[in-house]
């Protein structure tokens, strides 16, 4: 049965396929990808990183939709999908689509996939994401229905983050260290930290990806992506500095750019550790902060300020006429006197080292900033993970940190509940808040959901739980035998792109 060693569970060596590869020809077309980290599983239930692990895991597993590069949702199982009622939705999926093992997939597939990520047996990062389904009802091999607990507008969204698995290969393999596939392509080969190469399943049910080989290598270190790119090792790189994108398109052989993205940056405030528990005090900070000269001269106009919200204009529920935090050292130093709050020592910073584009640049900066109207800190480097574990596990976050967040489902919903009272990531709590999301979460009327998430952006900006920064640009560079559409949310996928003309 086919099934794909991809590597052992330490990551020690590369189980590579033997006589069960299918070789495609010697002169097919191939794109290679700069992938900027490892990949971590190989289980789509165990990860939620979109720019590395679900990248890849894209070009393997179908979905019931995808978000396409230019942001529309458009259909990949599903046909045509609609809501019955508030809390109802139907799927109508392809006929006859199946895995390479020739197991179906079909409503039964998406069931038990749905079953697994919510099953309590084995606690997945996703769950969450689905938590509000209370039923998922096969009517037939190509109808689907799924319930929700409560109104969830959302879902179809959410659901182009589910990728599926094939029941009956997952019950006698491991799906975070073996890959099968009933995707555009299919893997040969696996080599941790190096790169992962597949090639275009022929019987794919979608449409057929414009390459018959991809490669992603993982090259992390920005400069070695760029020397990669330009001696034409690699066809499309992610994440440079944009101090790059100008000398890259000046050199003539390569294209380079940036696009918003959806994530937004701002510095984090634990308002369960006094004095942030002090709005005058926050609001203090925030009219202390340079917006210009960070987006400008950190990032070459390539930057957004953000509009007093974590909220992108990609979102549903972004508030347009929202106005930001001025910059006014003179009023933050008035309010920070006012506040009573003792400045007498520093206040520890956590930087996640590499996790944001120019992070460790933006730290400094707001560093400075601070210290200007008499707030000194004190930065700490760590690891993501490191970041990670004391962010959520053991929510011990430091008095300030900076931090970049954004849902894939671009909708309020998903990104504003992270600021909600009990929110594991929330560090903050506010009852008008929170109704204004209940609101929103009570109904799919969306003139009704984008007057109650108005409401809570509105209290966000004057409670100030963040200092609000910048929408962090999307920048990337491809070959000139490339064409594609630059995208804003971080997928890295083979199949959206295609041979220039």
């Amino acid at each position: 049965m086919p099934g794909y060693f991809a590597r052992p569970a330490r990551l020690l060596k590369a189980l590579l396929l033997g006589t069960a590869l299918i070789h495609t020809p010697a002169l097919a077309r191939t794109v290679t990808i700069a992938l900027p980290g490892d990949i971590n599983t190989l289980d789509p239930d165990q990860t939620n990183s979109i720019g590395t692990d679900l990248s890849v895991l894209s070009n393997l597993y179908p979905a019931l939709v995808l978000r396409a590069p230019d942001g529309a949702l458009v259909p990949a199982l599903a046909t045509e999908w609609h809501a019955v009622d508030a809390r109802t939705w139907d799927f109508t999926l392809t006929p006859g689509a199946r895995f390479i093992d020739g197991e179906p997939i079909d409503a039964g597939t998406v069931q038990w996939n749905v079953a697994r990520v919510l099953s309590r047996s084995k606690v997945t990062p996703v769950a969450s994401w689905y938590a509000q389904i209370t039923d998922v009802i096969a009517l037939s091999p190509t109808h689907l229905r799924i319930v929700t607990s409560t109104p969830y507008p959302a879902l179809p969204a959410q659901l182009s983050m589910l990728f599926l698995l094939p029941p009956k290969w997952s019950r006698t393999h491991n799906p975070a260290h073996e890959a099968s596939s009933g995707g555009p392509y299919i893997v040969d080969q696996i080599v941790p930290g190096d790169h992962v190469s597949m090639h275009a399943n022929p019987d794919y049910f979608g449409p057929k990806p414009a390459f018959d080989r991809a490669v992603y290598r993982i090259i992390p270190e920005s400069n070695t992506a760029i020397y990669a790119l330009e001696t034409g090792e690699v066809d499309y790189i992610a994440r440079l500095p944009t101090d790059q994108i100008a000398r890259i398109n000046r050199q003539g052989t390569a294209i380079a750019g940036a696009v918003p993205s959806i994530r937004s940056v701002f510095i984090k405030f634990n308002t369960e550790k006094p004095p942030f528990n002090n709005r005058m005090f926050r609001q203090a900070l925030n009219y202390a902060i340079d917006h210009r000269a960070i987006t400008d001269a950190l990032f070459d106009g390539q930057a957004l300020p953000s509009a007093c919200q974590v909220l992108t204009p990609d979102y549903v529920g972004y508030t347009p006429d929202l106005a930001g935090y001025p910059y006014d050292p003179d009023r933050a130093r008035d309010l920070i006197r006012r506040s009573g709050v003792d400045l007498s020592r520093p206040f520890e910073f956590d930087i996640p080292r590499g996790s944001y584009l120019q992070g460790e640049e933006v730290g400094l900066a707001v560093q400075q900033m601070f210290r200007a109207v008499g707030v000194r800190t004190t930065i700490h480097l760590i690891d993501f993970g490191q970041y990670i574990a004391r962010y959520r596990k053991a929510h011990d976050l430091a008095p300030l940190s900076v931090l970049g967040q954004a849902w894939v489902t671009l909708d309020a919903d998903g990104l504003l509940k992270l600021f909600r009272t009990g929110n594991p990531y929330s560090y903050w709590s506010n009852p008008d808040f929170d109704a204004a999301l209940d609101a929103a979460a009570g109904t799919i009327d969306p003139a009704r959901r984008q007057s109650a998430y108005a409401t809570a952006t509105k209290i966000m900006c004057a409670e100030a739980p963040v200092a609000f920064l910048y929408i962090e640009p999307a920048t990337y560079a491809y070959s000139r035998r490339l064409a594609l559409h630059p995208r804003g949310d971080t997928w890295i996928r083979a199949f959206d792109m295609r041979p220039a003309k």
